[in-house]
This record gives structure tokens, sequence and C-alpha cells, in this order.
């Protein structure tokens, strides 16, 4: 992904292993340049940021990317309940201080503006200033789609995931081979006009590749996530991102976002996805560039 990868591994405190991976070797950090650091969302992976790490790489961008706890090349041993916000907050924390990196841009995405802003909230010197797109700090169930059909329906669904344990762990393992399932991600998620199927089907690919009952544990997480409580104490520059077109997380959400965190900034982009970053790369790229140009004087 990078021109030149340097992929390592890191042991939390609490022992356990995360991936990471640097455009520069580690020794060779210039402590006065930012660090962009690329948050993923429920289910992702960083290559949802596929557009954004080459540009800002040429751009002379220090990246760092990781992946979560029980998340791709990252340990998926021990308890699953280990996995939540104020631990993944934690485990980065962690990273970032043995890495000896005190300048940031933190770039989340869908779930990952939970992470961005529990972070933010916990561990306020870490994150300089940060890009938040298309999130929510309202239980996702409850506005998905701009209805709570997903409330009404998820727990007869995870009901069914129980009794046929077997049958939903090959769906879920080869439900990316299905174009019937494909092109509904590519419909509800998507500008259609803007974005490959390629793109949705290597994510649904890599979805493939995460253990099966992580859906309803983040899922629950975020419907329990309580940070809406703290907005206000967040001091962090923020650029706050969404698409007009988004059928996921209603636009009015990034607007509740922008009127609550204190330093924030709000960019809406026209026919803009729940994923505009993919929609629209060049146009999202120029903007946040735009912004921690002037935030961090990058």
């Amino acid at each position: 992904m990078f021109k030149k990868n340097h992929p390592n591994y890191f042991y939390t405190s609490d022992g356990i292993r995360l991936f990471y991976n640097t455009n520069f070797p580690p020794q060779e950090l210039n402590p006065e340049k930012p660090v962009v650091v690329f948050i993923y969302g429920l289910l992702c992976s960083n290559n949802h940021f596929k557009y954004q790490i080459p540009f800002f790489e040429e751009q002379g961008y220090q990246i760092l990317l990781h992946d979560y706890r029980f998340h791709f090349a990252s340990s998926c041993d021990g308890d699953l309940e280990t996995c939540n916000f104020p631990n993944i907050a934690k485990d980065l924390h962690e990273l970032l201080a043995e890495l000896n990196i005190k300048k940031t841009l933190f770039v989340g995405h869908s779930m990952g503006v939970n992470i961005c802003l529990e972070h933010a909230r916990r561990y306020p010197e870490d994150v300089t200033a940060q890009v938040l797109i298309s999130g929510t700090v309202v239980p996702p169930q409850d506005i998905m789609f701009d209805s709570n059909i997903v409330d009404i329906t998820m727990p007869y669904i995870e009901a069914f995931t129980k009794k046929y344990p077997e049958l939903y762990k090959s769906v879920w393992k080869h439900s990316f081979k299905n174009p019937i399932a494909q092109y509904a991600i590519f419909d509800g998620g998507f500008n259609k006009k803007q974005v490959e199927m390629e793109f949705v089907q290597l994510y649904m690919k890599k979805i493939s590749e995460l253990p099966e009952t992580l859906f309803f544990h983040l899922l629950k997480l975020m419907h329990d996530h309580d940070v809406i409580n703290h907005l206000e104490s967040i001091q962090t520059p923020t650029l706050v991102i969404g698409g007009d077109k988004d059928k996921i997380i209603p636009n009015y959400l990034q607007q509740i976002l922008t009127k609550h965190l204190p330093k924030s900034q709000l960019y809406i982009v026209k026919n803009g996805s729940h994923v505009p970053q993919a929609d629209f790369p060049d146009m999202i790229n120029n903007r946040i560039n735009q912004f921690t140009k002037k935030t961090l004087k990058a």
C-alpha cells in the first residue's frame, strides 16, 4: 500500500499483538511533521482509504496504519469482550508512545469516528487534529437508513445466528461470492456512478476474513457508546465530512457532531454516499489536505 512498507508488530500492556505499518522507518520519524493515522470503520479495513493513503504519501506525510485487536493481522486470541472502544483507544495510545509519535492527524470513517472521539476524550494529547467521515454518536440501529428497521430486525437475525451457528458461519465466509449480496452493499453504501464494483468485492472479501461473531459485538459497542455526553469537552480541531446521499447514516448526524464539537467545521459532499472518500477521492483529499495545512501548519 505504501511505496516502501515498514510492517511490524507491537505488544500492548495486556499482551495483545497489534499489527502496524508505516511508510517510514520508525527510527527516522520526523517529530516536527504530522503523522496521519487512518482509523477504519465497522467490518472495514484500511482499503477504505485506498485513495487517501497514496495521496498523502505523495504529499510527503508520514502515515501509520494498524489493525485493531481481533482484526486481520492483529491478535484474535482471548475474550472478544476486550475488543471495545476504550481498549482500542488504549492500544493505539500505547503504540503512539512506543513510536514516539506526538503530532498526529486522525482520519476516521464510520465506526472509526467513534474510535477517534473516544481517543480524543481519553488521550487528548495524542490527537492534534482529526477528520471524522460519515460517523454517528447516536446508536446506529436507531437511525440507519433513516428508520429503526435495523433495531427491529436485528434481534431476530441474531437469534437465527445462535440457533444455526454453522450455517451463519458458512454464509459469513462465502457471502462475498454472492452477486446479490454484492449489489445490495453496492447500492446501499456507495455512489454507484463513482465507485467500481471491485471496491465492494474486496470490501466483502476482507469481511470474510474477520471472526463471524464480530459484527453483532461491534454493533452493540456503537449502540452503547456514551461519547455523545463528552463531545463538548473535546477541544481537538475537527473537520466533519458527510455525503448528502448517505443512505446508512443520515446527514443530520454530521450536523449534530459539528454543533457539539467546539472546534469543528462541516464539509458536505454533494452526491456523496456513506463512503465519500471513495466516491470523490480528489475532492476529499484536497479538502483534508487544506484543513491539515491550515490547522497543523503542515
